[in-house]
């Protein structure tokens, strides 16, 4: 078994809005960062709460482990650690109050594990969470999800709102967590610098679809961007274009392949694109 987490056609429609998940489909290998990458409101929060079945999906399979998860099955949910943007705990709890609930729910809880994450992320455990900064909250919601010995970790957007440093910081956690053979995270994030320093897989998601899946090597190595005047665009081969941007006089063209453009465009700017700009190129640009 090669993946710890696999999606097939999942679908999720919401009658009383417009917002409808169509046929997402990635895979999660086992010791392997997924970036989940897409503006607020692609669909990140409701493909994790398909995930974790928490939303009830329309359609499709979810696999964690091999397995599609039920309610009953309560050792899929202990090999999983969960954070999300935003209050992951009641405000009016400190993190001694958390520790005990969290021994009660779960059998592989590490109290001595938690207080290490405690001293090391200089959390004041009999603080109430209410009185803690937005960082110092995230920091606790990360060290109860490691706290219990997951094999997944599901970030949804855990790195939002905290400043540079302090990703940093928890960028270096998850490093060091990922280095188990047998443990991997899914990471929901638009910080797209964060996911350029620790994925080793970049899924993009835009209103609900799937817009491509590639490995970050792929993309850095193979992906590129050609700046083109108009009757540059106009010689392209239709099939080389990915997505094209119209920006004053010139065209921004996304290819998958950056060597083979400029062997049959050679008068034609190719430059390596980020995945911040990619982004833009697939959500703000065109297809032929």
């Amino acid at each position: 078994m090669d993946n710890i987490l696999e999606l097939q056609q999942v679908s999720k429609r919401f009658p009383r809005s417009d917002f409808a998940l169509e046929d997402v489909t990635f895979s999660l290998p086992y010791g392997a960062v997924m970036g989940f990458v897409g503006e607020n409101g692609a669909g990140k929060t409701t493909t994790i709460g398909c995930i974790l079945n928490t939303i009830r999906k329309d359609k499709g399979t979810v696999k964690l482990f091999g397995r599609e998860m039920q309610d009953k099955d309560t050792d899929i949910r202990e090999k999983i650690g969960v954070v999300y943007d935003g209050s992951n705990f009641p405000s009016y709890w400190n993190p001694r109050q958390l520790a005990q609930v969290m021994d009660g729910l779960y059998t592989s809880w590490d109290g001595s594990l938690f207080q290490k994450y405690l001293e090391d992320f200089h959390l004041p455990e009999g603080q109430k969470i209410k009185h803690y900064s937005k960082g110092m909250a995230m920091k606790l919601a990360i060290a109860a999800a490691l706290s219990h010995h997951p094999q997944l970790l599901v970030l949804d957007e855990a790195t939002s709102g905290l400043d540079p440093i302090m990703r940093d910081e928890m960028l270096d956690v998850f490093l060091t967590f990922i280095q188990e053979e047998e443990h991997s995270i899914l990471l929901s994030s638009h910080i797209t610098s964060d996911l350029e320093k620790i994925a080793d897989h970049i899924t993009f998601i835009h209103r609900g679809r799937l817009l491509m899946t590639a490995s970050k090597n792929d993309l850095a190595y193979h992906y590129g961007v050609m700046r083109c005047r108009e009757n540059q665009f106009r010689a392209l081969a239709p099939e080389d274009i990915l997505a094209y941007r119209k920006r004053d006089l010139q065209i921004d063209v996304l290819v998958r392949d950056k060597k083979e453009a400029e062997r049959k465009y050679k008068d034609v700017v190719i430059d390596h694109v980020s995945v911040d700009e990619i982004m833009l190129l697939l959500v703000k640009g065109e297809q032929v």
